[in-house]
């Protein structure tokens, strides 16, 4: 939100803000600016509330008792830019709520809820001939040719080097193999950097592309490294096989979750517009949640449906087991980790994803450290669970329980008008 800036009114005397017109009086500054000097951003962590500003100007100054009886008028002042632009009230709404503005606050403004609050603001604001309309909500989603483009080249990549791995032998596979990661690799980040999966307005947290590459890596190399650990092995470094060997790869996964970038986009987008949309015909943000979480929960379905078909596809394409379970809630939580981050909720999905993958990083340590004298107690856990489910068990149950719990979060953050006030620069 921005401050009221500096007032141009000749003649206004030192320490006071703005002309009150009904007390004839100037209004003190402390009554009419914000004491932040700069905005909120948005995030996961809820900002400080606004509150009527305290008035420290002398009890001989008229503005002071305007201000007392009027506090709505200061937070006016405080937001005067937000109410002049807004086109409707419930845009004021979500800018109050986006700096913290609750319904409690409210009722210290004299208002039951964030939007009674806002209508007032929306209707004491002077407009030149009240013209202004709500927007038109768009009649169709436009999609840009860049960014759905650039959402299919990770998976032509990775096609491209999986060819490359059952055409090649020895020392030819392994270099295949490292150009091939690059490749993909600079192929997702494109991919990431434009279009609704791209950040708006806050960066990533540090580390978290670091544990996303760590849980990619699990789904390509670590059911066949548990297996062979459990088992007594490995007995030598994976050589690029997928079929024996003493640590196979699974490339069904990888080659699924890399083609899934374009329907993670395009349900990102499909998100985005239509949140926009109930935005503009809501009439209030309790009527506005009610209508966004089923969207929400609408698309995360709709992107595990199209990653559940591509998993299909690829598993009869390369003759490989399709691994739905640990696959499909591996997708879930990217999903929604990305989905978050685009929205600019950036420090959940990064403690989601850390926890995650230090429990699939400790599920096979466990298994190296039970060798150790005394320590064989250590493997129990991870061994029941391989005998029962399957060495793919271990990342299900742990990519399961951490897309849920992103679920869970991205439906208290993505269901805020604040989330989708602003346009994030997609079509």
């Amino acid at each position: 939100m921005s401050d009221l800036g500096e007032l141009d009114r000749p003649g206004t005397p030192a320490g006071v803000g703005a002309w009150d017109t009904r007390s004839e009086g100037w209004l003190s500054g402390a009554a009419c600016l914000s004491d932040a000097g700069q905005p909120h951003a948005q995030g996961d962590t809820e900002p400080e509330p606004d509150k009527p500003a305290p008035d420290p100007a002398p009890a001989h100054v008229p503005g002071r008792r305007a201000a007392a009886a009027d506090p709505v008028k200061a937070l006016m002042h405080r937001h005067r830019e937000l109410c002049e632009r807004a086109v409707d009230p419930l845009e004021i709404a979500a800018g109050l709520e986006a700096h913290g503005v609750t319904d409690r606050t409210a009722s210290r403004f004299r208002h039951r809820d964030v939007f009674s609050l806002a209508e007032e603001m929306y209707a004491r604001v002077p407009r030149d001939g009240e013209t202004t309309h709500r927007p038109t909500p768009p009649t169709a989603l436009r999609l840009r040719a860049d960014w759905a483009l650039l959402t299919l080249l990770p998976g032509a990549l990775c096609a491209a080097t999986l060819a490359g791995l059952r055409l090649t032998h020895g020392q030819p596979r392994l270099i295949t193999a490292a150009v091939g990661v690059l490749a993909v690799a600079l192929g997702i980040r494109a991919a990431l950097s434009r279009g609704p999966l791209a950040p708006k307005g806050r960066t990533p947290e540090p580390g978290s592309g670091l544990w996303t590459w760590w849980l990619v890596a699990y789904a390509v190399l670590g059911d066949g490294l548990l297996r062979a650990a459990v088992a007594g092995g490995p007995d030598g470094l994976p050589t690029g096989a997928t079929d024996g060997g003493p640590w196979p790869l699974a490339t069904a996964p990888v080659l699924a979750l890399t083609l899934a970038c374009a329907p993670a986009a395009w349900s990102a987008h499909l998100f985005a517009a239509r949140a926009r949309r109930k935005l503009t015909a809501s009439r209030g943000l309790n009527e506005f949640t009610s209508s966004v979480r089923p969207l929400l929960c609408g698309t995360v379905a709709l992107f595990l449906c199209l990653l559940t078909a591509l998993l299909a596809l690829t598993g009869a394409a390369l003759d490989e087991p399709a691994a739905y379970a640990q696959t499909v809630t591996l997708g879930a939580l990217l999903f929604l980790a990305r989905l978050l981050t685009a929205h600019g909720f950036t420090h959940a999905p990064a403690v989601v994803l850390i926890a995650t993958a230090t429990v699939e990083g400790a599920a096979l340590a466990t298994v190296f450290a039970g060798r150790l004298p005394g320590c064989g107690f250590l493997t129990a856990p991870v061994d029941t669970l391989v005998e029962t489910w399957g060495p793919g068990s271990v990342p299900a149950l742990t990519c399961g329980a951490a897309a849920l719990t992103l679920l869970l979060h991205a439906n208290r953050r993505l269901t805020k008008a604040s989330a989708h006030a602003r346009s994030d620069g997609s079509p």
